[in-house]
């Protein structure tokens, strides 16, 4: 359930890293790993949890773009 936030926050990003940068993408993954281990507790235990939520954002967000480009251009 901890890897939830991560997951939807990188899908969130993906669809919105199109009309954005990548930097701005990039950005954005590190800033929802660095709340979603905040938010889940798990700092309190290792901050090497940031190298687990920070990449797990990151691939969703990859994944999620990668979807939403092949779909829109399969519509036009």
């Amino acid at each position: 359930m901890n890897e939830l936030f991560p997951v939807l926050s990188g899908l969130v990003v993906g669809l919105l890293v199109g009309p954005l940068r990548v930097g701005v993408g990039v950005l954005l993954s590190v800033v929802f790993g660095f709340v979603a281990t905040v938010a889940s507790g798990e700092f309190r235990i290792s901050w090497g949890y940031l190298l687990v939520d920070i990449p797990l954002v990151a691939g969703s967000a990859g994944l999620s773009f990668l979807v939403t480009r092949a779909v829109r251009r399969s519509l036009s």
